[in-house]
């Protein structure tokens, strides 16, 4: 499809690096060899968008991801620039190509196994700060809040008769999350040891550093990154991460979508489907390992 020149131009002319150009070449090769199998067309003057789309379709089924693809067609889309404004062609077949959208990151959680060693098996500090430090990992997984949320709670939020705390959201939006027994016994704990240590201190806001002073979001993130260090590999290990395990693990139990959008303060269903995919995964492991259609099923006797 007259090639030749158009990596000459990328090369001399645009400067592109040989890594990059060898990332064209490929892109193109592909194309080339789709069209020409396909439809029988090796004229770069033949090509249609009906045919990249086909390509597209092609590449989907093949299960490549939607980054690659828009990958590649960024590299159809130089190619036949530069075709046009050589004449070669008399219309650009990328105009009416929309790139695939690519699916938005999926969250990065703990799993279940190390959220269980961070809370049974892990030895805290003695005193103050290991109650405290214990009490924040505790309130993140039990009441999936924002590290804004977490930092800005106050001890007269909890209606101790109710088992609810108050959490005030973005948007200054309230809403009410429930709790267990064993939570309201570790915050129980923490203010018993807090009035011990710093009997004179009436800091409304629940969580005080180890000077007697509210806690910043800055304190919280070493805190929470320095304890997830001791128990998972993963990259990430914000007091987000913390959110996204409570949410995945709930979505994973088989908890109502609206139900966990309503725990996050989500404003919409949609920021809140993205924890289906644990719950998803999960299913599709259970199917291949014991559908008959999977052929991965137990053996018959």
């Amino acid at each position: 499809m007259q090639t030749a020149s158009f990596f000459d131009y990328l090369k001399f002319e645009k400067r592109y690096s040989p890594h990059t150009l060898e990332a064209y070449k490929s892109d193109l090769e592909q194309f080339e060899e789709f069209v020409l199998d396909t439809y029988e067309i090796n004229e770069v003057s033949n090509i249609e968008a009906m045919h990249i789309r086909a390509w597209m379709v092609h590449l989907i089924d093949q299960q490549i991801t939607p980054r690659s693809i828009n990958r590649k067609l960024s590299t159809l889309k130089t190619f036949f620039k530069y075709q046009l404004k050589r004449k070669a062609i008399a219309g650009n077949p990328m105009a009416k190509i929309q790139p695939p959208k690519s699916g938005k990151r999926l969250p990065v959680f703990v799993s279940r196994p190390n959220m269980e060693r961070l809370f049974e098996d892990f030895i805290y500090p003695e005193g103050f700060e290991g109650v405290r430090d214990r009490l924040v990992l505790e309130t993140f997984y039990t009441l999936g809040v924002r590290v804004s949320e977490l930092v800005n709670m106050k001890i007269n939020d909890f209606d101790w008769a109710a088992r609810q705390v108050k959490i005030l959201g973005k948007g200054s939006k309230e809403r009410l999350v429930p709790f267990a027994g064993r939570f309201e016994q570790s915050v129980e704990s923490y203010l018993l040891k807090r009035k011990e240590i710093f009997p004179e201190i009436d800091e409304p806001n629940l969580f005080l550093n180890d000077k007697g002073k509210s806690v910043n979001s800055g304190f919280i993130y070493r805190l929470v990154n320095r304890y997830l260090s001791m128990v998972t590999t993963i990259e990430k290990k914000s007091p987000h991460v913390l959110r996204h395990s409570f949410a995945t693990h709930l979505s994973d139990s088989g908890a109502d979508l609206n139900a966990i959008k309503e725990l996050l303060g989500h404003s919409s269903l949609a920021a809140t489907q993205v924890y289906t995919h644990n719950s998803i995964e999960k299913l599709r492991r259970v199917y291949e390992q014991a559908h008959p259609k999977a052929g991965k099923g137990p053996a018959e006797n």
